[in-house]
């Protein structure tokens, strides 16, 4: 089951918004996300909060000015993910264009699972780093601290996520850390080791090093941030936005990094017109797709490319990774439905699945897939080593899935191998011998957490749209913001009357919509069954352009009888 609700749209921000000289719509738009004044949509790089806010910046910019100058090795370890790759490409990039002597690895997932291992620790120190960097990661690597401390190599952490317990010992600059009172607490990985080369920039001017000589130019590799803040799905709050719309500035403008570009290209997208959409489900996918089935550097390598003639090849093996990626993830969907089609599904709050056959790497996409389809908690389990499995899940509004797996793990001592995450996306371990004592064990917890109203599917839009205001002068204004995660892009909902319909791609409605004698094409993918005559329906506006002619489309999210 569905329900539409609309956003409360606050009337005191609103009537500021307006007074403000801010258009009626995106008035509203605003207003119904929190924005109290229209100085919270301007994205001057000037709004950016500065650096001095961050926990142990100052210190980490001098120990890294003190390593440039006395020509130390640096090696950054990275995660595999897009965060962790543009993480790991601001990182060399900034580092080595203050002088820095660098270099990079990044772990294998399969081999070595996740964040600065005492494993990862010993590939490391083939390359005799003098200091390791982790980006996007090691704020819960005690162990891999202890053991670089054991071998003589410094650990400097720079991460996002959330600390555990017990801290490692190193000098850590990330916004979550107990005692750090940066106002942004979603800064991605890139975003964090961004703000570090500007402190150690900073920290390099005071020094004097750049009285003979040029500074480097740290706007250089905004586009690089954008996408992995986008790609990463952390929450899009004033200084994201800044981020990410100063960084979509320069793919438009053409200054973008030769393997951005060259992204764009094999996915068939036009860099000169990049939005946030763009970055989270064209060029994200394509980049996250290396360390999904295969080894990130090569990631890395199409980011880091210093000409498009040389990630050209690299691009296009990502894109071949990704067709790669999206035909395993959907023979493994197809699977996981033919399953649930034998139980029934609406009896349950929770879904759980394994099959010994199926990719470790794509477990998180397709829970993801089922979660979005049956609007419960999701986790898909895949093979792993030593008669263990390992697992991914997403969850749904009002359910902490961490929170549910720590739950499991307290009642059921040793049912847990590992497990970690946030609100709602989490992996874990067990053995393949305990999966069915997980299932029954984590749908009691949800039993317990979960009211049954919080399985309804919920569509919230941003209310109806004036005939005048179905559009492409509309549509483009919207396109032109910076929408995402934390930041919802608008989505209204509407009474439309089919006028007519026809199938196209062997499985996607192309229509002629009508709402009050203003007529417009809409899409609705991925649906091959005719509408009735007269549907509600969710949707947003976009600008399509085909063989250069521009016009206005609706695409539809959501639908049911009027």
């Amino acid at each position: 089951m569905s329900q539409i609700l609309t956003r409360s749209c606050p009337p005191a921000l609103l009537q500021q918004l307006d007074g403000q000289g801010v258009p009626p719509l995106l008035a509203r738009l605003y207003a119904a996300r929190g924005v109290a004044d229209a100085a919270e949509v301007d994205y001057a790089l000037k709004g950016l909060l500065p650096f001095g806010g961050l926990k142990n910046i100052h210190a980490m910019a001098a120990r890294l000015a003190d390593a440039i100058a006395a020509r130390q090795r640096l090696l950054v370890v990275a995660d595999y993910d897009a965060d962790g790759a543009t993480a790991c490409t601001v990182a060399v990039r900034g580092l080595a264009a203050l002088g820095a002597v660098i270099d990079f690895i990044v772990p294998n997932r399969f081999e070595y699972g996740y964040g600065l291992t005492p494993e990862i620790v010993e590939l490391a120190a083939q390359q005799q780093p003098d200091i390791i960097v982790t980006v996007d990661n090691g704020i819960a690597s005690v162990a891999g601290v202890e053991a670089a401390r054991a071998r003589g190599i410094e650990v400097l952490i720079t991460d996002h996520h959330l600390p555990g317990d017990t801290l490692p010992e190193a000098l850590i600059v990330n916004p979550n850390q107990p005692g750090c009172e940066f106002a942004s607490k979603h800064l991605a990985g890139v975003g964090v080791m961004f703000y570090v080369l500007m402190a150690v920039r900073a920290e390099m001017r005071q020094r004097g090093v750049f009285a003979n000589g040029a500074e480097p130019n740290l706007g250089e590799l905004l586009d690089i941030v954008a996408l992995g803040t986008v790609a990463d799905v952390v929450k899009l709050d004033r200084n994201n936005r800044i981020l990410v719309d100063a960084g979509l500035r320069r793919m438009r403008s053409g200054k973008l990094a030769p393997g951005i570009a060259a992204l764009f290209r094999v996915a068939g997208r036009a860099a000169h017109k990049a939005n946030a959409f763009d970055l989270g489900f064209t060029i994200g996918p394509r980049l996250n797709a290396a360390g999904r089935l295969d080894d990130m550097s090569l990631g890395i390598a199409c980011l880091l490319a210093g000409s498009e003639e040389v990630a050209t090849p690299l691009a296009q093996e990502l894109d071949r990774l990704n067709r790669e990626r999206r035909a395993i993830e959907h023979g493994m969907q197809d699977e996981a439905l033919t399953v649930l089609s034998t139980i029934d599904a609406a009896n349950h709050y929770t879904l759980t699945l394994y099959r010994d056959d199926w990719h470790q790497g794509v477990v998180g996409l397709v829970a993801s897939r089922l979660k979005e389809r049956y609007h419960r908690p999701s986790i898909v389990f895949a093979p792993g080593d030593d008669g263990e499995i390992k697992g991914s899940g997403r969850s749904i509004p009002g359910f902490h899935l961490r929170d549910a797996l720590d739950m499991v793990s307290k009642r059921h001592d040793g049912l847990l191998l590992k497990f970690g995450g946030h609100s709602m996306a989490a992996g874990l371990t067990i053995r393949e011998q305990d999966f069915a004592a997980f299932q029954q064990a984590f749908e009691h917890v949800a039993r317990e957490l979960l009211d049954a109203s919080a399985l309804t599917r919920v569509w919230e839009t941003d209310g109806s749209l004036q005939p005048r205001e179905l559009c492409l002068e509309i549509a483009e204004t919207l396109a032109a913001e910076v929408w995402g995660q934390g930041f919802p892009p608008p989505t209204f909902n509407d009474r439309f009357h089919i006028v007519s319909q026809r199938l196209v791609g062997g499985k996607h409605l192309k229509l002629r919509l009508a709402k009050d004698n203003v007529e417009c094409d809409g899409m609705l993918f991925n649906h091959g069954d005719w509408l009735p005559q007269q549907v509600d329906a969710v949707y947003q506006l976009a600008a399509n352009e085909w063989q250069g002619r521009k016009e206005l489309q609706i695409y539809i999210q959501h639908w049911q009888p009027a």
